[in-house]
């Protein structure tokens, strides 16, 4: 080779390395005030549970005094986590759900 002539290199493909996404846990807490059955109902509609599946976890939070109702993404655990206790409120009922990142 001359001095003159330039050596090229092949470029290397860089593939960016996504993370998952975090998980979060949907908490329901138990309360003296909210009817097992109301309980059911909302563990049926926001959370599409079966009448077996919500009565487990009504009565888990009940003997326990909480319990993860399902763990998703996070928009998702707050969007039903929110709409669970907007329907408890709107029929005056004081049911808690929260959320937290799965550890």
């Amino acid at each position: 080779m001359s001095d003159n002539d330039i050596a090229l290199k092949p470029k290397t493909k860089v593939t960016p390395k996504l993370d998952k996404p975090k998980l979060y846990k949907v908490i329901l807490f138990n309360d003296d005030y909210t009817p097992r059955e109301f309980v059911i109902m909302v563990l049926k509609a926001v959370f599409r549970m079966s009448e077996e599946a919500g009565y487990k976890v009504m009565m888990t939070a009940h003997k326990l005094g909480s319990c993860v109702v399902v763990v998703c993404a996070k928009d998702i655990a707050e969007t039903k986590a929110t709409e669970a206790i907007d329907l408890a409120k709107g029929m005056g009922f004081p049911l808690m759900f929260t959320t937290e990142p799965e550890e």
